[in-house]
């Protein structure tokens, strides 16, 4: 029964990293009297910090995805069992609303909701398949014992260069949709960024599978 562990952890990490991600820009819009700026600064820091906490200490449980992309892509490489799939999945979007419900509670807020913000267009688009590839390629060449700073740092710097700061992940988007907060984002502006992530993920894939082809040539011919 050790794979409803799994699953209980992904849904506890995936429920702590959306409450980070969302209290976090729900405390800085408070504080930062209409600054923009400074809102994004104190949201990037609270989701790196949370990030690498939780990468910590559920990875050796789960593998620490928080993200259906990551498991999707995971299960295609046999890293994750294929029959386990669904079930992270599902334990990831429901952490992910659990994590919503769970910040707007702290925050006395309507704890069931909807974004109105609007996230559209090419560039933000093109800023998720740009942030999910190169989220899978940092996970997938990470050195051993790495991956937690590596993607802390990644996501951190790609909340500021992308155009859409960086969801990378549709379990993120689900729950951030639930959120009329600083960090939401419209229902209807959702699928398209779930699109652009998959599409994302498995371009990081591609572009990390033709390196380590490369690499593993290049051992070949030393040998």
């Amino acid at each position: 029964m050790n794979h409803w562990r799994q699953y209980l952890a992904e849904l506890v990490g995936t429920a702590a990293l959306l409450c980070a991600v969302i209290g976090s820009g729900i405390m800085a819009e408070n504080l930062s009297t209409g600054n923009s700026a400074i809102a994004l600064i104190a949201n990037t820091l609270a989701t790196v910090f949370a990030l690498y906490v939780l990468i910590e200490a559920i990875g050796p449980l789960s593998g620490a995805h928080f993200n259906p992309a990551v498991s999707l892509v995971m299960a295609y490489r046999k890293d994750l069992p294929r029959e386990r799939l669904m079930g992270y999945v599902i334990a990831q979007l429901t952490g992910a609303a659990l994590g919503a419900w769970l910040a707007h509670a702290m925050f006395d807020m309507d704890i069931f909701q909807w974004s109105h913000k609007a996230r559209t267009g090419y560039g933000q688009w093109l800023a998720e398949a740009v942030a999910t590839a190169g989220l899978l390629f940092v996970i997938l060449r990470s050195p051993a014992g790495k991956a937690s700073s590596l993607v802390a740092s990644y996501i951190g710097a790609a909340y500021w260069f992308t155009a859409s700061t960086s969801f990378a992940n549709p379990a993120a988007v689900f729950g951030r949709m639930m959120s009329n907060s600083f960090a939401g984002i419209s229902p209807m502006d959702a699928p398209a960024f779930i699109g652009a992530e998959l599409i994302g993920a498995l371009l990081g894939l591609l572009i990390a599978s033709l390196l380590n082809a490369d690499q593993n040539q290049g051992k070949l011919n030393n040998d």
